[in-house]
């Protein structure tokens, strides 16, 4: 067994600080030479430790009683109090219920839209024709939440929709389509697939521009039709974005914003659209329950956390694709 001499000790212990030194040398000429890139980090960064992980501090508040006169920490220390009244509060299944109704709904319908948009939009022969449809389902992502939904008041209006114009007009009868707590979840998931469609089927046009093209007139010469080049060239080529895509997805299936469900909702459909984020907007900003509203936001954040590390593994252990 070799014998470490004091002598080589010494010299082990004076490297490591030179290690460093250099280490600290060369991230300090990495910085000077790519300092326009740092710049331009240094905005979003401060976006998000304002926004993002410095409000992480007060979710202490949701294992309190919180008053607005003894603040954060001077509130009194409560525990799981909030938790376990939201589990066994009346209302704990019907919105666990609507909200992974609504939101395996949109994950079905919505993920494989913009694939499908984009593989058809790469196989497409005319560059002004291509341009003009990625254009017009892009242009629909511009219109605010707000907006879209009073265009939706609109069209399926019981006295002026023009939907429901149509249907009178050929003998039917008028239907309150904002009204039926059974047509809420498609009304919600459609309306969201013509708008976002567009914009999410960019990241799959720019993973489609990088396939190898030689793949595909090798598959040409073999004889492969066009479906076929679809399926053995171009989807296995734009897989890893899929299943990143994917990960991030089943992330956020308990995450749904509150902005479009409550704008859409009424006393008539309450029933189908009262979900979790809905929940915590009433009784945190309208009723001033903040430290129920954040035990409840606290757990959603921690479901969404289990979920994208479940699918992240899976992910690994059967397609090689993750995220970490």
């Amino acid at each position: 067994m070799a014998v470490r001499t004091t002598g080589e000790k010494g010299r082990v212990m004076k490297s490591q600080p030179n290690a460093k030194k250099s280490m600290g040398k060369r991230i300090s000429v990495e910085v000077k030479r790519h300092w326009q890139l740092y710049l331009m980090l240094v905005l979003p960064v401060t976006y998000l430790i304002i926004f993002a992980y410095f409000p992480m501090g007060g979710a202490i508040i949701a294992f309190k009683d919180y008053s607005i006169r003894g603040g954060i920490w001077g509130s009194e220390w409560v525990g799981l109090k909030h938790f376990k009244n939201f589990f066994t509060t009346p209302d704990f299944k019907n919105l666990m219920t609507n909200t992974l109704a609504l939101s395996l709904y949109s994950l079905i319908i919505s993920f494989p839209m913009p694939i499908l948009l984009a593989l058809a939009i790469n196989e497409m022969r005319g560059r002004h024709y291509k341009k003009m449809v990625q254009m017009v389902t892009y242009l629909p992502y511009f219109i605010s939440t707000v907006v879209l939904v009073g265009i939706m008041q609109n069209i399926f209006s019981v006295r002026t929709g023009l939907v429901n114009n149509i249907i009178t007009l050929f003998g039917g009868t008028a239907v309150d389509f904002m009204g039926k707590p059974e047509l809420f979840r498609s009304l919600y998931v459609w309306s969201g697939v013509w708008q976002g469609m567009g914009y999410s089927a960019v990241i799959y046009i720019a993973a489609l521009a990088s396939v190898d093209i030689s793949q595909t007139e090798a598959a040409i010469i073999d004889g492969a039709g066009r479906f076929a080049r679809v399926w053995n060239v171009d989807i296995p080529a734009i897989m890893p974005t899929i299943v990143i895509q994917l990960i991030l997805a089943v992330g956020s299936i308990m995450s749904l914003g509150f902005e479009k469900v409550y704008l859409m909702q009424n006393p008539v459909n309450m029933q189908s659209s009262e979900i979790i984020s809905t929940f915590v907007y009433k009784r945190g900003l309208i009723n001033f329950q903040y430290s129920y509203a954040t035990a409840v936001g606290l757990f959603n954040s921690v479901c969404n956390l289990v979920l994208i590390v479940l699918a992240n593994m899976f992910s690994k252990k059967v397609n090689e694709t993750s995220l970490w």
